[in-house]
């Protein structure tokens, strides 16, 4: 056990992590690396170029005459994906701190930081990419300094492209990170800290040993489910599974038990055996809060039962999604689902159809509210279909949130005047170093979920960073916007919103559809309602064939007669004719401005 260290990667969204880990990987001749992004192996991490899931891998280097085993787990860098950031964090006692010697210190940094230091983790502070000629490596130092109070030696410098400091950076590592501790003769106790569906094998279950030996063959339970296995193959992570006989105390594996059903591996379990179990669970694991939900319908009615397979695989693999069943009038059944935001939520998108074959609807993404009703009651509403009379209710609650903004000075006036218009309130601002300001708000989360991140990155140039955290739930005056189509609401695009802004956002989405819906033989009254009140109209004009071509010369009384037939037919065909609404219209909807 003393030779054995765990450590993770953390770092803004595009800081080089995973291109440092690649290096690491390089020169302990674990893998050699034929293309960039070793870890980075699902097809859309390659395409966007940010990692999405952790990976674990394990590393065996030499210091000293003495060789030593690294378990290595690199993580996203992205806010919307902290979740499996803070899973790697609980299954480490060390954490490499990364930041790019071009852009300094930023928001996620902290975040991830201050994540790390709340479990205890040993930080080794790394600054990146200092081969670039817009380097400014003494100037981030000095950021790193006032962040974390550290000496400016423990500070390496390194290069993910070149290579250079890897070796400082694998010696750090080893001198600096405590080696786990733990009892290997006490009973067994594990954290579960990811899992994978394999369609040959069943669910493979990523585990680090807190106390106690597992081998090959043992009867093992798990903590919270109570439900009991064979262990049929425990092994190591390397960039295949490696089988091993058994692993013992501070090291982190894997465990196949012929498990089919997803429920049954819960991130954060203990595993433990049947004969001689632990007393309790390892604690210190929090429950996933998803900010954003939205309403994932099948195309085809019929894949329902395969969306709800498809969402239990993907769960496994992605611990912070959850769902559960919900039925539209305009979309028929489908899945209630709960994301950590925007990014998230398009990553699951992309996911289904590609990893699935599953064709999917999403509907306007919205966030939870707390509706009180005039008898007292409390009841928490995603959708808002699901809101009372408007004469029941007593006042909606919305949950807001405290962010945190890193930026160019120069860029303050129109951040400024973009959370403001979002119904922020500016707490405090201060200056970090040099030309960098803190700014800190407290903002709406239904006002900052769908489009305020592309727009604060456009108006900063790319410079400001963001984070946040939930604070509290607020009274607020909101209005529920009903879309009618021909007279008929449809739920799908019905949404809450701010009285002040209600019906200018109502206007907006009547144009947005009349644009977007196709023409059919009949005008289509487009409506936007506020209760029983109609705050906008537009109208799709319908496409006319001219039934009088064929009558030339002769009585008009010809032209009128066949004319009022079409009317007739018109009028029938109105009556018994629906308006299908395409996807892009549910996703033009979120991108309004």
């Amino acid at each position: 056990m003393k030779n054995i260290r765990n450590f993770c990667i953390i770092a803004h969204i595009d800081h080089g992590k995973s291109t440092i880990a690649d290096r690491l990987l390089e020169y302990t001749d674990t893998i050699k690396v034929t293309e960039g992004q070793m870890l980075d192996d699902m097809e859309l991490e390659r395409e966007r170029g940010i990692t999405i899931k952790s990976h674990a891998i394990q590393m065996e280097y030499e210091l000293e005459g003495q060789k030593y085993i690294l378990n290595l787990i690199d993580t996203p860098g992205h806010v919307d994906f902290s979740y499996e950031v803070s899973r790697s964090i609980a299954a480490c006692e060390g954490a490499l701190l990364v930041v790019d010697a071009t852009q300094g210190v930023q928001a996620q940094t902290i975040s991830n930081l201050y994540m790390a230091i709340d479990h205890n983790l040993e930080i080794i502070p790394v600054i990146n990419k200092i081969d670039m000629p817009s380097a400014m490596p003494d100037e981030v130092e000095d950021e790193i300094v006032d962040l974390i109070g550290c000496n400016r030696s423990d500070i390496i410098r390194a290069s993910g492209k070149t290579g250079e400091g890897v070796a400082d950076i694998l010696e750090a590592v080893i001198k600096r990170i405590p080696h786990p501790v733990g009892d290997a003769q006490a009973p067994l106790q594990a954290l579960i800290f990811d899992s994978v569906f394999n369609s040959f094998r069943g669910i493979i279950a990523y585990f680090k040993i807190e106390n106690g030996t597992i081998r090959k063959g043992d009867k093992v339970k798990f903590f919270n489910t109570g439900m009991q296995y064979d262990a049929d193959e425990v092994g190591v992570l390397k960039m295949d599974m490696i089988p091993r006989k058994e692993l013992s105390t501070g090291e982190v594996g894997y465990i196949i038990s012929g498990i089919k059903d997803a429920k049954e591996v819960k991130v954060g379990d203990t595993i433990t055996h049947t004969d001689r179990p632990c007393d309790r669970a390892i604690a210190g694991f929090q429950e996933v809060k998803p900010m954003v939900f939205a309403g994932v319908y099948p195309i085809d009615p019929n894949d329902y039962e395969n969306l709800r397979n498809s969402l239990e695989k993907l769960q496994l693999n992605d611990a912070s999604l959850t769902f559960s069943p919900e039925s539209s009038v305009a979309l028929g059944f489908g899945f209630r689902c709960g994301f950590l935001g925007l990014l998230h939520m398009e990553i699951v998108q992309e996911r289904l159809d590609r990893e699935f074959n599953m064709d999917v609807i999403t509907t306007v993404p919205n966030v939870s509210y707390m509706v009180y009703d005039k008898q007292g009651n409390v009841k928490e509403v995603h959708n808002p279909s699901g809101l009372p009379d408007q004469t029941m209710i007593e006042h909606i609650e919305e949950p807001y949130i405290r962010a945190t903004i890193i930026t160019d000075a120069n860029y303050i006036g129109p951040i400024m005047k973009l959370c403001l218009d979002k119904r922020g309130e500016l707490i405090n601002q201060e200056y970090v170093s040099g030309n960098r300001v803190e700014l800190h708000f407290m903002l709406p989360l239904g006002e900052i979920v769908i489009d305020f991140y592309d727009k604060l990155k456009s108006i900063s140039k790319g410079y400001a960073s963001f984070d946040y955290h939930i604070d509290s739930f607020r009274p607020s005056k909101l209005a529920k916007l009903d879309i009618l189509l021909n007279g008929e609401p449809v739920d799908a695009l019905s949404a809450l919103a701010h009285q002040d802004n209600a019906v200018a956002l109502g206007r907006r989405m009547c144009e947005k559809l009349k644009d977007l819906i196709p023409r059919q033989q009949f005008d289509i009254a487009i409506q936007a309602a506020i209760g029983a009140k109609i705050v906008a109209r537009e109208t799709v004009k319908c496409v006319r064939k001219d039934v009088t071509a064929k009558c030339y010369g002769g009585d008009v009384s010809r032209k009128r007669k066949l004319l009022e037939k079409q009317k007739k037919g018109k009028k029938r065909m109105k009556q018994i004719g629906n308006v299908e609404v395409p996807q892009k219209a549910f996703l033009a909807v979120l991108k309004l401005d």
